[in-house]
């Protein structure tokens, strides 16, 4: 495990490192175009204009890797990168002018969950047991993906083998939530999440079996789609449970996930499930998009799925306000119940009898694996401790056909049957409900609230959305659940829903890059006083770290003898007359220093100059001595404020892409790769 790891470190180091030398000689190409939270169409818009090249995006994104994976905040959400991505990136510029973009996934850089099969780099699923696996060929998205025109940047960690939704793995451990460091950032496609909202990427793949790329949209404030099943392909992407298993995007807006969909859905011979779509139109997500799709629309607020043990009053509430903000925007909505729904949904689901056998049958198909089975592991103890008793369960499996799975294959219709059936009597085109129950959790500890399982255990589709931020600035997402192939009627809403309210913020753990490094920590001084025009009777400096939130300070006491020092604390509100949020000092302190960890809320307050020291003494015990703390210099918010400002050289060829992008992807097969030599091969 250490010397993969090592790999990986070694890897990354030597090939950010250049990234960073690129990207800040790139500073002197005139205005630098920023990637943070850029769209698919801005990207497009950028290399149309010459403003950036596809190698230009490749360093800018690797150069956000290496300040905010393995330093400043340490995300750890990329298990490696692609050590060929540049290369890629090159070919595929000389192709744009050559021969032109093949689409509008040319040059854009991408992230996969690596569990996506890649034959020119490892496949672990995040498992030390699965470390130095290479399959023989790409997965069927990610061959799309690169006939699209796509660049593969990197592979995210995920939980391991898909088995959980807080994303850590023996392989790579834990990754950390860009929205509050102590959080875990949803799974298992959870590296794939932060790395999207931290802008590491301009997307990301994940794969759902119950919540995997909902439960990590809701928790990066990022829109993802679980697909009809049959709508993508499986094949190439490690299984947890073949009936179940989905692979989609994650990305920061709905227009992007729409065009990574549209390159990436279709029939695939070696994907049973697919057979649905044999001689259907594939749909055009981007061109179902429609930001007036609400108006009209009746949807179903499944009662059931508001309310459980781990209910928590924060999530429900904004989602009872992005319920609110739908009919604001047209919708109409109504109180859906789905009879014996729990009982339904607990009996239909298959991964407990599936992994097992799913897993052998993966691993005999690529012959160099250096394990057989699921005992394998277990005997080797190659896996994340945390995993054991869920291992164990799923090795218990006999047969592949034993009548307890039958039973839950055929529960799994009965339910949809009633879901379907309880959207017709309640003449509703669609249901939602929050993603997730409860805001994520810290470090360490389980994850409750789940909604994730009428999805995959009925077989239906379902997007996350962003519906807003709890009081503690933790985003929570909406979901909308369909009928059978509705995706694009889903994307489509999600969409309205997204132009209407803009929920989208990005993280202020990683800020856009100063001369392609992280900005450095803000040092600033606050002096105390019991008026504007009386001495000062402390003095404190302070510095702030904005990628990680940690603040260092240092208090002195002036001309404040020990036996009648009381203490110095941090208060929150305008005035200073709030809450205490820190000791800084205690009676008999004439000096103290230390650093603390802000929580987001605490950030913000920073920011707004809403902290003020204040300090206590015999001759002032009501402590009105005190002084604001101010930054020398702002910052762009807590989420980032406004959206980072675009050179205005893309501007021109900017609307033509987005036509383009509305007019959609073709779904026909893509042209093949140019001769060997003057495109990717």
């Amino acid at each position: 495990m250490l010397a993969t790891m090592a790999t990986k470190r070694r890897t990354l180091l030597v090939t950010v490192a250049t990234a960073v030398v690129l990207a800040t000689a790139n500073v002197s190409r005139g205005q630098q175009f920023e990637i943070v939270e850029a769209t698919i169409a801005e990207l497009q818009a950028a290399m149309a204009s010459g403003e950036v090249s596809s190698a230009d995006l490749v360093d800018a994104y690797l150069a956000r890797i290496a300040a905010y994976d393995d330093n400043g905040p340490r995300l750890n959400a990329i298990l490696r990168v692609n050590p060929r991505a540049r290369d890629e990136a090159v070919a595929l510029d000389r192709e744009r002018r050559e021969r032109g973009p093949r689409g509008p996934l040319h040059g854009i850089p991408i992230i996969l969950k690596d569990n996506y099969d890649t034959a020119d780099m490892p496949t672990t699923g995040g498992s030390v047991a699965l470390a130095g696996l290479v399959p023989a060929r790409d997965g069927f998205q990610v061959r799309r993906l690169r006939e699209a025109g796509a660049v593969i940047l990197a592979k995210s960690n995920l939980h391991e083998l898909a088995m959980g939704i807080t994303t850590v793995s023996s392989l790579d451990g834990q990754t950390l939530n860009p929205y509050d460091l102590s959080r875990n950032p949803g799974g298992s496609s959870g590296g794939t999440g932060a790395a999207v909202a931290a802008s590491f990427a301009a997307a990301g793949m994940g794969s759902d079996t119950c919540g995997s790329i909902r439960i990590p949209a809701s928790h990066n404030n990022l829109v993802g789609l679980r697909p009809t099943k049959g709508l993508s392909s499986i094949a190439g992407i490690l299984p947890l449970s073949h009936t179940q298993d989905v692979g989609g995007p994650l990305a920061r807006t709905v227009a992007d996930l729409a065009a990574v969909l549209d390159a990436t859905v279709g029939f695939d011979p070696d994907d049973p499930a697919t057979a649905i779509l044999e001689g259907v139109d594939l749909p055009s997500f981007t061109t179902a998009l429609d930001a007036e799709s609400l108006g009209g629309v009746r949807f179903g607020k499944l009662v059931e799925l508001f309310e459980d043990d781990s209910a928590e009053s924060a999530a429900v509430r904004v989602a009872e306000e992005a319920i609110a903000e739908l009919v604001a925007a047209g919708a109409e909505i109504v109180d859906v119940a789905v009879p014996g729904l729990s009982a339904l949904t607990s009996r239909a689901s298959v991964i407990n009898y599936e992994f097992k056998h799913d897993f052998i049958d993966y691993l005999q198909a690529n012959p160099g694996a250096p394990v057989t089975s699921l005992a394998d592991i277990l005997q080797g103890g190659l896996y994340y401790a945390g995993l054991e008793s869920r291992f164990r369960l799923r090795e218990r499996v006999g047969t592949r056909d034993g009548s307890e799975y039958l039973a839950a294959l055929e529960w799994r219709a009965i339910l949809r049957d009633a879901v379907v059936q309880a959207m017709d009597d309640a003449g509703v085109e669609a249901l939602l409900y929050p993603t997730m129950l409860a805001r994520p959790s810290r470090i360490g500890e389980p994850q409750e609230g789940s909604n994730c399982s009428l999805a995959p255990n009925s077989g239906l589709p379902a997007i996350s959305v962003p519906a807003g931020f709890t009081d503690d600035l933790l985003p929570i997402g909406l979901e909308i659940l369909g009928s059978p192939l509705s995706d694009p009627r889903l994307v489509s809403f999600a969409y309205a829903f997204e132009q209407a309210t803009d929920h989208r913020r990005a993280p202020a753990l990683t800020p856009p890059l100063v001369d392609g490094a992280a900005p450095p920590p803000i040092s600033f001084e606050t002096l105390a006083r019991a008026s504007t025009t009386a001495p000062p009777v402390a003095r404190a400096r302070f510095t702030f770290d904005p990628t990680t939130n940690e603040l260092a300070y240092l208090v002195e006491l002036l001309d404040i003898p020990a036996d009648q020092a009381l203490g110095a604390t941090l208060h929150a509100g305008a005035s200073g007359d709030g809450h205490v949020v820190v000791t800084l000092a205690t009676p008999g302190q004439v000096q103290a220093e230390g650093r603390l960890q802000l929580t987001p809320v605490q950030r913000r307050a920073l920011e707004q100059g809403n902290l003020h020291l204040r300090v206590f003494s015999l001759p002032d015990p009501a402590g009105l001595a005190r002084g604001r703390l101010q930054l020398d210099r702002g910052l762009a918010g807590l989420f980032g404020g406004s959206k980072p400002r675009r050179t205005k050289a893309h501007d021109d060829t900017l609307r033509s892409v987005r036509e383009q992008l509305d007019r959609g992807a073709s779904n026909e097969t893509p042209r093949p790769a140019a001769p060997a030599g003057s495109a990717l091969p």
